[in-house]
């Protein structure tokens, strides 16, 4: 059932494989989940606003910014700092008779109190086409730039470590019966990493696919697709001295169902097999069941649950191991307590298995598992002012073969946004 708050504005899909951009990132870019949900500002201007510009305040404290492991001192003997933020942007959505116009853009600047060093100018654009023709031809032609402080999940440094994320989609469909559809799409994603010592991850991934849809009149849909990934890292590692070519192509063919079960409920699911293959001999190609399902149910009209299970390969930022199977569960409920305030929660759990080392005589059965849990409470006093607060408490059980050990982190963060 919709909100009685604001939706915030919705992001193209990212392709599958490549790191969830809204997903818990430990480490100083938690500003992505403490500061930056808020920061993105919702659209509140109603369908008739083309255009309108908005910005917000906000204040970020972590007890563990980095994710160092329970027992280390910290850098300087110091494990927490502060952040602030402020953020300045416009929205651009309009309609030309059956073409939507969609465009936004966003600025940021981040001062931490205590590790100055880590502080930088956040950069967010995304433009997209939504192109109808006729009655039966339609898609969605985008690109997205975003530039913000990477996760330190992977990776132990005090230093700034700015990644740049660039995205180009293109997608259409047919509606070639009543009751079915073909579609295809392709996308690029790049990364690229500021730290001369993160390099190794600078990398592209191609997708392109194909599929079909059965379109009941119930307003469910099921259908078939496949879809290839490539990957190529623009610069090679050096190991041993000898040059790793890592390299990869993942094969995939998955259900994609959406089944309206009841007027309440939605389940959605594209799962399948997917094989990934690697350019060079090491880490082994790996495949088998491959998805993700997500669930929403609507008991009342204030209230939403979620829900959602996966099983997807990723991409990590490790120098030994090139991607790893991340097998996770996650539950969340939203909660219009009043009309003009809303209580968010959530609760995940992911454990990453290292698929792709790069070394034979590291572990083969390595891994380590996060939990992360989320609490925030939204205000809305006036349609386009927005205040809201939340808190995140992380715990991961680490992999010390590549120096991630255990640790607990809390962030507590505050909000405030206004449209002109």
């Amino acid at each position: 059932m919709p909100s009685s708050l604001p939706p915030y504005p919705t992001r193209p899909r990212r392709a599958p494989g490549a790191p969830a951009s809204g997903a818990a990132a430990p480490g100083a870019a938690a500003l992505a989940l403490a500061l930056g949900v808020a920061a993105a500002v919702p659209a509140w201007a109603g369908p008739s606003d083309a255009f309108h510009v908005y910005g917000g305040l906000g204040y970020f404290y972590d007890d563990n910014l980095f994710r160092l492991e329970d027992q280390s001192p910290g850098y300087d003997n110091q494990r927490s700092d502060s952040a602030r933020q402020s953020v300045a942007g416009v929205i651009v959505d309009k309609t030309y008779s059956r073409q939507r116009i969609q465009l936004q853009g966003k600025l940021s600047k981040v001062a931490y109190s205590h590790f100055r060093q880590l502080d930088y100018d956040g950069k967010d654009f995304q433009g997209t086409w939504k192109w109808q023709l006729g009655n039966h031809l339609e898609g969605s032609l985008g690109a997205t730039y975003a530039q913000s402080l990477a996760p330190y999940t992977d990776f132990q440094s005090r230093e700034r470590n700015l990644r740049v994320q660039r995205r180009q989609f293109v997608d259409g469909a047919w509606r070639m019966h009543p009751s079915w559809r073909v579609r295809g799409a392709a996308s690029r994603d790049k990364y690229t990493y500021e730290l001369l010592v993160q390099r190794y991850n600078d990398r592209t991934q191609d997708a392109v696919e194909a599929g079909f849809d059965y379109l009941p009149r119930s307003g469910s849909s099921a259908g078939l697709v496949a879809r290839r990934l490539t990957g190529k890292y623009l610069n090679k590692r050096v190991i041993a001295g000898l040059v790793r070519d890592d390299d990869y192509e993942q094969d995939e063919l998955k259900a994609r169902v959406v089944w309206r079960a009841t007027p309440i409920l939605t389940v959605q699911g594209l799962a399948g097999y997917a094989k990934r293959k690697n350019a060079q001999a090491g880490p082994h190609d790996v495949g088998g069941f491959n998805g993700r399902v997500t669930a929403d149910y609507s008991p009342r009209q204030k209230l939403r649950l979620n829900g959602a299970l996966w099983r997807e390969f990723a991409a990590i930022d490790n120098f030994y191991y090139t991607f790893s199977l991340n097998r996770g569960a996650s539950v969340g409920a939203s909660w219009d307590a009043l009309a003009k305030v809303r209580f968010d929660s959530s609760l995940s759990v992911e454990q990453r298995s290292y698929e792709g080392r790069l070394l034979p005589n590291s572990p083969g059965d390595l891994s380590d598992t996060l939990r992360t849990a989320t609490f925030g409470a939204t205000w809305v006093p006036a349609q386009t002012v927005q205040f809201s607060t939340s808190f995140i408490h992380q715990e991961r059980s680490g992999a010390q073969f590549l120096g991630n050990g255990s640790f607990k982190a809390n962030t507590v963060s505050v909000n405030a946004n206004a449209q002109f």
